[in-house]
């Protein structure tokens, strides 16, 4: 995949020549890739019918047909499929909604199809759009382009939370699965990905219909990893629903769901003011504080969720008020330490969870595993995050997706400890518990990289900045009271 990646971020350059950016580049890629993949899974594009100037038109979509154009004919091949598709009924029309061809060079769409042409998408055992998608964004940020990573949740980090949370829609006549920050779909791709896999691909005929069009729910804020989102689900044959909106500061749907898997995005800036939710109890302006509350929301009675934290959020100067009303309302049973740099390169300073918990009857203990202290951090190149990092966690989290397997305490010097609400409570809640003495701090010769240690501070004086925005917030809010 990183070759595909190179050779595609490569003509990036020359494109921008004919004024696109990397952000449509990568959006064209995407349309021209859902073409030729949706051609290799044999959906049929061929009679694509819509209205024009109250008139039938009747057109071909499909990739062959269109690839063997050129010149002009190729553009306006391009611009008529677009409009074809986004005149479509259902999910397919939701998918091209405004989606407009950029290119005004035929001879550069020419040489773009042909790299498209070149691979056989289907064949690679990978989500490729999504992982093309992310190889440019990563692309993107070693340039210094900001907010690539927005979108982005490891996929060796997706697959070991799907593996202990299971969701499984065959449990229940009307189970749902959500991701309320959703990006390109990963959680909700391997989710289905894992349903296939503990299946063998054999649902029961009643179940099959259901769980393709009425299980795997999600929202975005941004049209274009919305999009990548709707394109990935469609080419797995199903029928997402996946809004467009915030999730926090719009009004709640009314929508419950049975498993929700997030990562809400980096950052504890929302919009400098409170959501005006009355669900809300904590008022708070911290992004990722609201998100835990929103998910409470829209959990069934029963339903588990796991959410991505980052450190910082567990002790913001809210965060116990949010926690304490979490650990009330839910069974905050788990709680997985990250490896330093899982999100490198995007966010390679970031320190991050993983939250379980279901929503019920409150905590009476809460365990941590901690997968850091000690542990090298995740680097791209020389220690890349791999499934072996997590298969000590899994087979502590147990066989129980809700976190009631019988579980050993490891002790001081082990990875996997208990604590007692009790214990939880004097610390007001704080869940940033650590126990294994760590050997780097003493050994100077283990200490992390300079740029590691640059970006860990970074990270700490972004979040002392985003205090001080609150602060000075609320002495101008009563300023003018």
């Amino acid at each position: 995949m990183s070759d595909v990646v190179n050779k595609l971020w490569g003509f990036c350059h020359t494109l921008r020549h004919d004024g696109i950016d990397y952000g449509d580049y990568i959006e064209q890629l995407t349309y021209l890739m859902f073409l030729k993949m949706a051609n290799e899974k044999g959906i049929d594009l061929s009679k694509m019918e819509y209205e024009e100037n109250k008139k039938k038109v009747v057109m071909d979509c499909s990739w062959q047909p269109f690839t063997e154009k050129s010149g002009t004919d190729l553009l306006d091949a391009f611009a008529q499929i677009m409009r074809a598709l986004s005149r479509q009924p259902g999910l397919l029309g939701d998918i091209f909604t405004q989606a407009m061809p950029r290119f005004t060079n035929p001879v550069n769409l020419k040489k773009v199809i042909n790299m498209i042409d070149e691979e056989d998408w289907s064949a690679m055992e990978v989500d490729v759009k999504g992982a093309a998608f992310e190889g440019l964004l990563e692309k993107s940020a070693a340039e210094g382009k900001k907010g690539a990573g927005q979108y982005f949740t490891p996929r060796v980090l997706i697959n070991s939370i799907v593996t202990v949370m299971k969701p499984d829609p065959r449990a229940a006549k009307e189970f749902k699965i959500c991701d309320p920050a959703c990006g390109t779909s990963g959680f909700l791709m391997m989710a289905y990905e894992w349903l296939m896999k503990v299946t063998k691909g054999a649902l029961d005929r009643k179940d099959a219909l259901r769980i393709k069009k009425q299980t795997y729910f999600g929202q975005e804020l941004v049209p274009r990893p919305r999009r990548l989102a709707l394109m990935n689900l469609f080419l797995h044959g199903l029928e997402p629903q996946i809004y467009l909106g915030d999730s926090i500061y719009e009004p709640e749907r009314g929508e419950r769901y049975d498993c929700i898997l997030t990562n809400p995005p980096f950052g504890t800036k929302g919009a400098n003011q409170a959501p005006v939710r009355d669900d809300f109890t904590v008022s708070t302006s911290n992004k990722q504080l609201n998100f835990i509350q929103h998910v409470v929301t829209i959990l069934k009675p029963g339903g588990r969720a796991a959410m991505v934290l980052p450190d910082n959020v567990l002790f913001s100067d809210e965060a116990g008020e949010v926690f304490k009303y979490l650990m009330e309302d839910c069974h905050v049973h788990t709680l997985l330490r990250l490896p330093n740099g899982t999100f490198t390169p995007y966010s390679q300073g970031v320190k991050a969870n993983v939250i379980f918990f279901q929503k019920g009857p409150g905590t009476e203990s809460t365990w941590i595993y901690d997968c850091r202290t000690n542990v090298p951090g995740v680097t791209k190149k020389d220690r890349p995050l791999t499934p072996a990092m997590f298969t000590e966690f899994e087979a502590c989290y147990g066989e129980d997706p809700n976190g009631r397997s019988n579980r050993k305490d490891l002790g001081e010097e082990g990875r996997f400890r208990n604590f007692s609400l009790s214990q939880i409570k004097d610390r007001n809640y704080n869940l940033d518990i650590t126990w294994l003495k760590d050997e780097n701090l003493e050994d100077p010769n283990s200490l992390p990289d300079p740029q590691v240690l640059a970006a860990d501070a970074i990270t700490e004086l972004n979040a002392c900045v985003d205090e001080l925005q609150e602060i000075l917030t609320l002495i101008e809010a009563e300023d003018m009271e």
